[in-house]
């Protein structure tokens, strides 16, 4: 009885959370059909929802799905009452794209994403948008064509980690790199670095190939070599507009504190084919995203292949459209970690709730 009350207490801290801006409590439940909450609503055509929260600081939002593997599932499809109780969140798992594009929640709600999510236009200021997917080791290339640069106007190309600042340029602090279209100059950490005697322009193709060696650490006994993604079942989950996301809370000092560099990496740009050399070496390791920055009416588009307009030929690499499918596998592998290292804590949320909903 006592560790039932103990573990009564813990749930009931999470139906405390709410959403900004959306009016529902944060627990993941619907007033009048709780159960209705255990069904994913129908995605758009573009596979995300047309409304959603975007990432800010300090705090990112993971559109989640029902995991068909969980375990005790039936238990849960049978409960009818779920009123004052938050959804356990092993019930669900991250959405995986099949395809990498353009992400609709990790960019500048600003920025102006076409309906295929491969072409972005700008507005007023600098401020970034991000792809689906990013990669960590590896050799990997992505295109980008400059299809409108107005006067005034310029852009910023490159790589940047989840925590990079999205009301800012690619290359503003220490989770992104990238080449400017201006002067043809690199920046990181706000610092611009001389590169190519010129930048690009309307009509160009942007080629951008990222070198990430394997981790040493990550040969350890206590970091396998895996590079699995961290789950996110353990968050807490939160609605908005009818969708359930994981909200995961950054912590900038820890994830800057740990930052090292990656001995042997490197970054290489292309203008139309040709390369310009090494512009960033033995930077941070992480996980990189294709990012780019706008200033003012910028438009670009995207090509994460596999057809690539000026494939490199100096250098073995693969195409970021491949990482998708990747990254889905690896996510359900450390999904399936988290439930056998959880295994008597799902029991223990299955005999509070009980298949009738209510606690036993």
């Amino acid at each position: 009885m006592a560790l039932y009350k103990q573990r009564a207490k813990t749930v009931g801290r999470g139906a405390k959370r709410k959403v900004p801006g959306s009016g529902l409590d944060g627990d993941g439940l619907a007033s009048k059909k709780p159960k209705s909450d255990l069904v994913m609503p129908k995605l758009p055509a573009n596979g995300y929802p047309t409304e959603h929260p975007f990432n800010k600081d300090g705090f990112q939002y993971v559109l989640a799905e029902p995991d068909p593997h969980a375990p005790f599932r039936q238990e849960f499809d049978e409960s009818q009452d779920w009123a004052g109780k938050p959804i356990p969140g092993w019930l669900y798992r991250k959405l995986s794209p099949t395809a990498v594009m353009v992400a609709m929640h990790d960019r500048a709600p600003q920025l102006k994403v076409s309906e295929d999510r491969l072409s972005v236009t700008g507005e007023r200021g600098y401020c970034m948008a991000r792809a689906t997917s990013g990669v960590n080791h590896g050799v990997w290339y992505y295109e980008v064509n400059i299809t409108d640069m107005p006067e005034g106007s310029a852009t910023r190309i490159g790589w940047s980690q989840e925590l990079g600042n999205l009301q800012g340029p690619c290359g503003y602090d220490k989770f992104s790199y990238a080449w400017r279209s201006r002067k043809g100059t690199i920046f990181h950490q706000s610092k611009g670095v001389h590169y190519a005697e010129t930048g690009y322009g309307v009509g160009d193709t942007v080629g951008c190939l990222i070198v990430l060696t394997e981790d040493d650490e990550n040969q350890s006994t206590t970091n396998i070599k895996n590079y699995l993604p961290p789950t996110h079942k353990d968050r807490p989950l939160i609605k908005f507009k009818n969708y359930l996301y994981f909200e995961e809370k950054d912590d900038i000092q820890k994830t800057t504190k740990s930052l090292r560099e990656l001995c042997g990496s490197s970054m290489i740009f292309y203008r139309n084919g040709v390369s310009l050399g090494v512009a960033f070496e033995n930077f941070y390791g992480g996980v990189y995203y294709p990012a780019v920055s706008f200033y003012k009416n910028v438009t670009v588009n995207f090509n994460f292949g596999p057809k690539f307009k000026y494939p490199p030929k100096d250098i073995a690499f693969r195409g970021i459209h491949e990482i998708a499918e990747e990254a889905a596998v690896r996510q359900t592998v450390s999904d399936l970690v988290y439930f056998v290292e959880n295994e008597g804590n799902l029991r223990l949320d299955t005999f509070y709730y009980g298949t009738s909903g209510n606690p036993m």
